[in-house]
């Protein structure tokens, strides 16, 4: 692996092996003048994903400039550890696999031409070699199938599990032998859900108070970066809907959103029919989810509106409690849920907004 290569993927192993190799201790990396365009572009990476929840390309046109954007990527995960802000580093970690995603895919399909389900048999396999290589690093196993890919059965069950579509659901793939036979295209999907998992799950780093003071400048700038672009979705509050009258599940599920947590499709399906219920309108129900990590404004707005009926005609409610136990989001459930009649989030909703009196 060249500088290049190493500086287009920095999480991997291999990346990490150039710091040794070049006898680059954190603390010249953390204090000496020499990496002090690293820092500052390890500054410019964490507030990309502040703004843009992705990292864009930046320019290399010489190893300098490779060894820098190689460089910036610890840096990057220091600022990550020195915010303390659980909510963002999943937010980062999205960030981080989106721009990785796309380097990737170049390796794979070369420049910007149209993506192809299926590689071409003239093309080259290297990219694709290199594409199984790092997946397999980030713990996903893959091998070629007839142009498309075979990936263990485990693995496919463990990172398509933040996948919303239809098109993900195991009923809807080809199985085979104990693998899953998906497109080119997916399986570089799940590798990136693969490095999101990765970094979410290393970071924040623990820093000591040296680091924090050092990056105490930067930190803090990031810090009012994150929060004016929270600012710009605020939190509305639920009017006059009592999140005290909300059953455990609901609470649970909207907690998680807040908190920027992952929450199953059947999960946001079940929170925003109840809020819809209850008289929320569509864009106090965005507001709501806007604060998740992986926020997508337009998918989000489709989303609501469909379950609301605004685009399909049909308004949903949320599923009863047997449903949610079906799906696995039936939460905590107190001693008001477990009373025989209790069968749906909405009947709790209204019983304790009768102050009913538990036990009765």
């Amino acid at each position: 692996m060249n500088i290049r290569q190493a500086a287009r993927f920095p999480f991997l192993k291999e990346s990490a092996e150039y710091l040794k190799k070049n006898g680059i201790t954190l603390e010249a990396l953390v204090k000496s003048r020499a990496y002090e365009p690293a820092r500052l572009l390890g500054k410019e990476r964490v507030l990309e994903a502040v703004d843009l929840a992705w990292i864009p390309d930046h320019p290399i046109t010489s190893d300098a400039d490779a060894t820098t954007e190689l460089l910036s990527y610890p840096i990057a995960r220091i600022l990550v550890s020195c915010l303390a802000d659980d909510a963002f580093v999943k937010r980062y970690a999205i960030a981080e696999a989106k721009h990785a995603h796309e380097a990737l895919s170049r390796e794979v399909f070369g420049g910007s031409e149209r993506r192809s389900s299926v590689v071409p048999e003239s093309e080259s396999t290297r990219g694709l070699d290199f594409a199984i290589s790092v997946a397999k690093e980030l713990g996903l196993s893959g091998e070629r199938d007839d142009g498309k890919m075979a990936v263990d059965f485990a693995d496919y069950l463990r990172f398509s599990s933040a996948m919303k579509s239809k098109s993900w659901k195991l009923v809807n793939q080809s199985l085979s032998h104990g693998t899953v036979v998906i497109s080119i295209e997916k399986f570089m999907r799940l590798t990136e859900s693969s490095l999101t998992t990765k970094i979410s799950s290393e970071l924040p780093l623990q820093v000591n108070d040296e680091i924090l003071h050092t990056f105490a400048s930067a930190t803090e700038e990031i810090r009012k970066a994150l929060t004016e672009k929270r600012a710009e979705y605020p939190r509305r509050g639920l009017g006059t809907r009592s999140y005290i009258r909300f059953p455990p599940c609901m609470k649970k599920l909207l907690d998680m959103v807040r908190t920027g947590e992952n929450v199953p499709h059947s999960g946001r399906f079940a929170l925003v029919a109840f809020l819809h219920t209850l008289g929320m309108d569509s864009d106090d129900i965005l507001t709501t989810f806007a604060t998740s990590p992986d926020f997508d404004e337009n998918k989000s707005r489709y989303q609501i509106q469909h379950i609301s009926g605004e685009i399909s005609g049909t308004e949903y409610t949320p599923p009863g409690c047997s449903t949610m136990k079906s799906y696995g989001i039936c939460y905590d459930p107190d001693s008001l849920c477990k009373l025989e009649w209790m069968d749906h989030p909405l009947k709790y909703y209204r019983a304790k907004g009768r102050k009913y009196k538990l036990g009765q």
